[in-house]
């Protein structure tokens, strides 16, 4: 992996892979009484959020103290930012106090690439979402989240999504999970379709790699997961569609259009989810809705990130062997 995070287009399929696996070998560390590894003692963390958080603020938290690194929440509210602060000093104060890691979630597209190529800090940067630019480390979690339901825990160690298809619904337009996930899913191998209103594609989208469809019932019956997208009131200046019951008429996912899915297909959702519009609760409470799962596959998914960023060469199945050791000993 290169220094920073930034973009799942940064990712080679080797990188991706690299991640999940990683993110495996993680996840065991859940299942164990004491969830800690002593990977990143010492090292510090700072989670720089300019933007309201819940799930990815405190997963990339659990992931760094699991990992034994020091964690320093910052949020832009109530902070030096709001009396008007510039990104460039808020920075240079961070450097100062010896932050290794900087996590960064921005209203501005391209922030995180600012704060990684400015100078102004040594440490690593990791995109926690940009905008409605990019959420790598989200789409790293969904990949993770596929892989894990569709080829396997143990099986899936190494591989990719090669031949898969994956259909990406709703505001497409404003998410930049769905621009994340677009890039990496064609680097793993997977087949992307993203289905919208006509409204809600992004201009230049034939760009992207990826097939376009406005007909989410054309889609289902060939689809290995399908993802639904939160529509974003916020980030909305104008009338996208007619109605939200016009809406979930056409881009809604309910249990009949669930039924036509494949019996092993998974429904997806990075949350937080507006049940009745894009998502109706009967699908959103099924086995066959991964959102829980995602959230938690989160908290390994990051902490193979920080990780590989800050923890050096060592595999990470060879740390875990010798941290598993070193707590025999202990206790002996």
């Amino acid at each position: 992996m290169k220094h920073h995070l930034i973009s799942a287009a940064d990712l080679t399929r080797d990188d991706a892979v690299l991640i999940l696996d990683t993110a495996e070998e993680m996840a065991r560390v859940a299942d164990r009484p004491i969830k800690k590894l002593p990977t990143l003692r010492g090292r510090t963390v700072v989670n720089l959020f300019y933007e309201d958080s819940t799930r990815t603020r405190i997963s990339f938290e659990a992931a760094a103290k699991r990992l034994s690194a020091d964690v320093i929440n910052f949020s832009a509210k109530g902070s030096s930012v709001s009396k008007g602060e510039s990104l460039k000093d808020t920075a240079l104060t961070l450097e100062a106090m010896g932050a290794d890691a900087v996590v960064i979630r921005h209203h501005a597209s391209g922030a995180p690439y600012r704060l990684a190529n400015s100078g102004w800090i040594d440490g690593s940067v990791v995109n926690a979402g940009d905008g409605t630019h990019e959420h790598p480390t989200q789409a790293l979690l969904d990949a993770f989240t596929v892989r894990r339901r569709l080829v396997g825990r143990d099986a899936g160690m190494g591989r990719d999504l090669a031949g898969r298809r994956i259909t990406i619904v709703g505001d497409v337009l404003h998410s930049r999970v769905a621009r994340s996930n677009v890039l990496l899913l064609n680097t793993l191998g997977a087949q992307v379709t993203v289905v919208a209103p006509p409204t809600l594609v992004p201009i230049g989208v034939e760009s992207w790699p990826c097939e376009v469809s406005y007909d989410l019932d054309a889609v289902l019956p060939k689809s290995d997961a399908v993802m639904m997208l939160r529509v974003q009131r916020e980030r909305m200046n104008a009338a996208f569609f007619p109605t939200e019951r016009e809406y979930a008429r056409r881009y809604g996912l309910n249990g009949d259009r669930m039924a036509r899915m494949p019996e092993h297909a998974v429904v997806m959702h990075p949350g937080p989810m507006n049940r009745g519009m894009e998502i109706t609760a009967e699908v959103a409470d099924s086995d066959r809705c991964t959102a829980v799962e995602q959230v938690a596959n989160g908290v390994s998914i990051r902490m193979a990130v920080l990780y590989l960023l800050l923890g050096g060469n060592e595999s990470a199945a060879a740390h875990t062997s010798r941290t598993d050791a070193v707590r025999t000993e202990e206790t002996e």
